[in-house]
C-alpha cells in the first residue's frame, strides 16, 4: 500500500483531475447531502470478494456514484478488486481509484472510513465483522450500506439495531443488503398480499436449495488465512448457511407477513459436505409467525449438482401467492395475477456465489443501489437497521432451534449473550 504522505499528487487534486477527464462532478463535503443534479456520491468499498465486487460494479453502472477508495484484508484481493472495478468505471466514463486510496489489512476499515474523499461506504466483509464495521462507519460520519446478515449472533444483531438511532442522530442513511425488497416483481406481490388478496395468511413453504460453494485450497496459506479466506464455510465467521445465505427468503417472509417469527423448531446437519469448514449442509425448520401462521423452511448447500432453486409459497384464506428468484412470481385468488416477462427458471449453480440472479431479481440490485444513492443526494434518508436485525435474528432463531433440537421462542433468543468467537488474532494479517 502506498503511503499517502509520500505521494507527490494531492488526493483532492488527483480526484478533481480524474473526474474532470471523465466528465463527473465529485461531491465536495459541503454538497454531500445536496441535490446538485450532476454531483456524484463518493463511494468506498470494504471487502473485495465476489459479492462486494459485483455489487460495487452495479453501483458504478446504475448510479451516479463514483468509487474513490477500496479496502480489504488481503493485498491480492485488493489488486484484483481495483483492476475489475477500474475497468467498470472506465466503461461508464468514471475515474479509476487512486493508488493512494487502497487500504490493506485488519485496520483497512479505519483508514477507509476516515478518508475525507469518501461520502458513503459499502461493507461486504465476512458477516462476523458487520456490527463492528457498521458501527465504525457511522461513527466516522459515512452513509452506510451494510451487507446482510448484519450479525452472526444476538449481541451483534442488537448492536446494529441500536445503530438505527445513531444513524438518525447523525442524519445518515443506513441500508442493509436485502435487495429483494426492491425487486419490482416482489414489490408488486407484497402490495397484493398486504392488500388482502390471499386473505389472512395461514401457512407457507419456503426453500433455498443451493449446491456447494467452491473455494480455492490456498495451499501456501496458513490454516488461519485459509479459514478467513474461505469464511463462507465457517459458522463463527458466516453465521452458517441459514443466516448467511438463506436469510434472504426469511427476510422476504418477514416482509410479506409484516413481522418476525415468534418461535421455531428445527433440524439439520453437515452430512454431504466435503469442505474443511463446519457449516451445515442443510436445515429444516418450522417458523411460527404472529397469528399462528406456520412457515416450513428447507435449505441445502452441498453436492456438485446444478442449481436447485429458491422459492416461496404462502397460503391464505382466499388464495395463495408464489415467488421464485427467477420465475414465476404470481398469485391465485379471486383474481389471478402473474408478473409478466420473467422468462424461464434458472439452472445456473454459479449464481449462489455472487447473488446475481436473472428473472424476478433482474432489477433488484440496481433499484436498491439507486435508492441508497438517491437517499443521500435527496436527504430522504434510509434506515433499515431494524428490519435487517430482525431478519438476522430470525435466521439465528432457526439455527439455534436446529442445533439444540428444541423449540426456541423469540423472547428466549433475545436473552442470549452468546458471542460468536472465531478465536483468531487479526494482527497476523497486517
Amino acid at each position: 500500500m502506498t503511503d499517502p504522505k509520500t505521494r507527490t499528487t494531492d488526493r483532492r487534486e488527483f480526484l478533481g483531475v480524474a473526474a474532470a477527464a471523465a466528465g463527473v462532478t465529485i461531491l465536495k463535503p459541503s454538497l454531500a447531502f445536496g441535490t446538485q443534479a450532476n454531483s456524484a456520491v463518493r463511494l468506498g468499498l470494504l471487502g473485495c470478494g465476489g459479492r462486494g465486487t459485483n455489487v460495487m460494479g452495479s453501483f458504478i453502472e446504475n448510479t451516479s456514484g463514483v468509487l474513490t477508495a477500496i479496502g480489504d484484508m488481503f493485498a491480492d484481493n485488493l489488486a484484483a478488486g481495483k483492476k475489475e472495478l477500474d475497468a467498470v468505471s472506465a466503461k461508464f466514463g468514471k475515474p479509476a481509484v487512486d493508488a493512494g486510496h487502497l487500504f490493506k489489512g485488519p485496520k483497512a476499515y479505519e483508514a477507509l472510513f476516515s478518508s475525507k474523499d469518501v461520502d458513503a461506504v459499502y461493507i461486504a466483509t465476512p458477516p462476523f465483522f458487520h456490527p463492528m464495521h457498521g458501527e465504525a462507519a457511522l461513527a466516522a460520519g459515512k452513509h452506510t450500506y451494510l451487507e446482510k446478515p448484519v450479525g452472526v449472533d444476538v449481541p451483534g444483531a442488537k448492536k446494529v439495531m441500536a445503530l438505527s438511532e445513531v444513524a438518525k442522530a447523525k442524519k445518515l442513511s443506513l441500508a442493509v443488503g436485502f435487495q429483494i425488497r426492491h425487486a419490482s416483481a416482489y414489490v408488486e406481490l407484497a402490495k397484493r398480499i398486504h392488500g388482502g388478496q390471499i386473505g389472512q395468511p395461514v401457512s407457507g413453504a419456503i426453500h433455498y436449495f443451493a449446491s456447494a460453494i467452491k473455494r480455492p485450497d490456498w495451499p501456501s496459506a496458513t490454516p488461519a488465512e485459509r479459514r478467513l479466506r474461505n469464511w463462507v464455510h465457517d459458522i463463527a465467521l458466516s453465521g452458517d448457511i441459514i443466516v448467511e445465505q438463506n436469510v434472504h427468503i426469511i427476510d422476504v417472509t418477514n416482509w410479506f407477513l409484516k413481522g418476525h417469527p415468534v418461535k421455531a423448531v428445527g433440524a439439520g446437519g453437515r452430512a454431504g459436505r466435503t469442505d474443511q469448514g463446519d457449516c451445515w449442509s442443510h436445515y429444516n425448520c418450522v417458523f411460527t409467525y404472529p397469528g399462528d401462521v406456520h412457515i416450513s423452511f428447507a435449505s441445502t448447500q452441498f453436492t456438485n449438482a446444478q442449481w436447485g432453486g429458491v422459492a416461496m409459497q404462502y397460503y391464505g384464506t382466499k388464495g395463495w401467492a408464489e415467488a421464485h428468484y427467477d420465475a414465476p412470481v404470481r398469485l391465485s385468488a379471486d383474481t389471478n395475477w402473474e408478473f409478466p416477462g420473467l422468462g424461464k427458471e434458472s439452472t445456473d449453480s454459479a449464481v449462489a456465489v455472487t447473488g446475481k440472479f436473472s428473472g424476478a431479481l433482474d432489477d433488484a440490485d440496481p433499484n436498491k443501489q439507486k435508492a441508497f444513492v438517491e437517499s443521500i443526494t435527496s436527504g430522504n434518508l434510509l434506515n433499515e437497521a431494524q428490519q435487517g436485525a430482525e431478519s438476522a435474528l430470525a435466521g439465528i432463531l432457526g439455527r439455534v432451534a436446529a442445533h439444540t433440537g428444541k423449540e426456541v421462542t423469540w423472547d428466549q433468543l433475545l436473552k442470549s449473550k452468546d458471542v460468536s468467537d472465531p478465536k483468531m488474532d487479526w494482527k497476523q494479517f497486517a
